[in-house]
């Protein structure tokens, strides 16, 4: 894993390039302490930081063709590399390193932008062509690795891993986007585009930019998106055993690595499954990693981490995360965050990459499969509204119900624990369209409304964000409910959680992979008739039946799965939590930048083990503008 960063401009607008893009990679020095390389040309300046995990002595970077055409920097893994560098030596290529990298790059000299669709693997690169004064970058499919742009006024192109970094070029400096600020009030994250500083962009997922010297701007064009052309031509035998036949390459192709790896192990189907599967490969040589709170039982998973790591012999690390650490590592983990982030599950993320990174330079993680297979509680607080609807007035809004009255009450015991998200859903909006339920289902003003100042409250355009909310969710050609949920959650929420994914394992020097996002996975889940998957409104059906006869019974059949939850509420009660979010919030600028009311945040916080997303997503915001806007982290350009 690495950073990379570049300035592509006329030769007259790059004269003291070089000297920027060597601060730019000092700045993303953790993504790759063990090496770095730049090239200045007349037209171009590229830089890259570099971990080593393959090819330890013949994967340097920047990297050029033969003849000098192509010049490529890249951060991340082809996982297929082995079997598109044969494909390469049979049609007469012939190879200088065993690097992915070089793979890539006499890919693209043969195919251009084309060759994307042969990639299996987390990417972003950027590629010049030297006879054609060209500029390419792409992102891969799903987002896992990082890219952000700018267009300077002179039509320079600037980009890197991390915004941070950007901020070293002459011009660039660290202002609020208005508009993608009110997205992450409404949201907790930014849609398409939008990053939360003015002028800086990220490249979306499946897309590739193009650029030439000539152009004032660049060209985006969208290379893969989510196919939801529902497949009802197999039975739910066909798609288990594919599933699962795919699962197993996906996590053999990811153990692919010079260097020691692991596994996150939390305890939950995805993560368990992913451990499962590369004890298979690699039994006891494999090391797991999980975070666990001393504070109570509520917040310890260790039990069902223990047994899956026992049953395959792996040697299993918990972590035990502390509220010193927090205190400690909150304000710089937004500093390697870039934007604020949407749940507290953040801070134990970061401290068991932390302990992992002194064990191995790889780790295989679960992350995705709430996203691809359909985990999240709010599907079935849905689908209960809408079976309801269906029992009530005989509607069919999918077609065919996907979910009936009947078949939805032996999987409601999973609400259990979710009493005021129900109440607060079910107050008004009843039976409305499927946009609007779904949209107050993941909107949470309401939960920053009472602490909101009325100038930001006055400032939001309400009516707008849901416009853009509106043509993510319907933008798949489908009547299901279930894929409209999932597909926005794929478009938005997923990208946002691999950015906590890759800042937190980057931070320390970690590459992070996600085997259920091997695209052959998510092109077949999203294909499945929604009453095979949601079988029942059952959350993460197909993949627990592919996990069956590989994960233990009392992991698959849990019904109380955490998501890591943090003990908050009981470090409020006293002790260093509790100074520090009360000196935060309530200190003197963070009182006159006006985000907040005070007295309504004095409130909150003196309330007794009172600890929400109120003030998890106050502090936050805080903790950005501290390191960001005020400059404490970024010094201005």
């Amino acid at each position: 894993m690495c950073g990379i960063a570049g300035i592509v401009g006329k030769e007259q607008n790059l004269p003291k390039s070089e000297s920027i893009v060597r601060r730019m990679m000092e700045t993303l020095r953790h993504r790759g302490p063990d090496g770095n390389g730049l090239i200045a040309d007349r037209e171009f300046v590229f830089g890259h930081q570099r971990l080593v995990i393959i090819d330890r002595e013949g994967g340097g970077q920047p990297m050029e063709t033969d003849d000098g055409r192509y010049v490529i920097i890249y951060n991340g893994e082809i996982y297929n590399y082995i079997e598109l560098r044969q494909e390469l030596i049979r049609l007469g290529e012939s190879f200088h390193t065993f690097s992915d990298t070089e793979v890539l790059l006499r890919l693209f000299a043969r195919e251009g932008i084309q060759c994307l669709n042969k990639l299996n693997g987390m990417f972003a690169f950027a590629i010049y062509d030297r006879t054609e004064h060209t500029f390419y970058a792409a992102r891969d499919h799903f987002g896992i690795k990082p890219l952000y742009y700018h267009v300077a006024r002179d039509g320079t192109l600037v980009f890197s891993s991390e915004i941070k970094a950007m901020f070293n070029y002459p011009g660039i400096t660290p202002h609020v986007h208005e508009s993608a600020l009110q997205e992450y009030l409404t949201f907790q994250f930014c849609l398409n585009a939008k990053t939360m500083f003015q002028g800086i962009n990220k490249l979306e997922p499946g897309t590739v930019m193009k650029w030439s010297i000539r152009d004032a701007q660049p060209t985006l064009t969208r290379y893969w998106d989510f196919n939801f052309e529902i497949d009802q031509h197999h039975t739910e035998e066909y798609y288990v055993d594919r599933l699962l036949s795919l699962l197993e390459d996906s996590v053999r192709l990811q153990l692919r690595s010079d260097v020691p790896l692991g596994t996150y192990l939390s305890g939950g189907l995805d993560s368990s499954i992913v451990t499962m599967l590369a004890g298979m490969n690699l039994g006891t040589q494999l090391s797991t990693f999980s975070g666990r709170f001393l504070e109570s039982q509520e917040y310890d998973e260790s039990e069902y981490a223990h047994l899956v790591a026992n049953s395959i012999g792996a040697k299993c690390f918990d972590v035990v995360p502390t509220a010193e650490q927090f205190v400690s590592s909150m304000k710089s983990l937004m500093y390697y965050m870039d934007e604020p982030v949407a749940g507290p599950g953040l801070f134990p993320q970061y401290i068991v990459s932390k302990e992992a990174s002194n064990h191995v330079t790889v780790i295989l993680g679960g992350q995705g499969g709430d996203e691809v297979f359909g985990g999240y509680v709010r599907y079935v607080v849905g689908y209960l509204e809408q079976a309801l609807k269906g029992a009530i007035y005989g509607t069919q809004e999918e077609g065919k119900h996907v979910v009936t009255l009947s078949s939805i009450i032996p999987n409601l015991s999973i609400l259990r624990s979710y009493q005021p998200m129900m109440q607060s859903f079910w107050q008004d909006g009843l039976f409305r369209p499927m946009d609007e339920r779904y949209y107050r289902l993941i909107d949470r003003t309401h939960d920053l409304h009472e602490i909101l100042s009325e100038e930001v409250l006055r400032s939001r355009n309400q009516e707008q964000i849901f416009e853009e909310f509106r043509l993510i969710f319907h933008h798949p050609q489908t009547k299901s409910y279930f894929n409209k949920m999932t597909h926005f959650d794929l478009k938005t929420l997923l990208p946002a959680l691999l950015q906590v994914e890759d800042r937190v394992s980057m931070a320390v020097s970690l590459e992070s992979r996600v085997p259920l996002l091997d695209r052959r996975i998510v092109e077949l889940v999203t294909t499945i008739p929604p009453a095979i998957k949601f079988q029942g409104g059952e959350t993460k059906y197909i993949i627990k039946q592919a996990g069956r006869n590989i994960v233990p019974k009392q992991v698959l059949q849990r019904k109380d799965k955490m998501g890591f939850p943090v003990p908050l509420k009981e470090w409020l009660q006293g002790g260093p939590v509790r100074e520090y979010v009360h000196d935060t919030l309530l200190s003197e600028r963070s009182r006159k930048r006006g985000l907040f009311k005070p007295k309504a945040l004095e409130s909150l916080l003196d309330t007794e083990g009172q600890f929400g997303r109120q003030i998890w997503g106050a502090l936050c915001l805080e903790l950005w503008y501290q390191s960001f806007i005020d400059g404490d982290h970024v010094s201005r350009s």
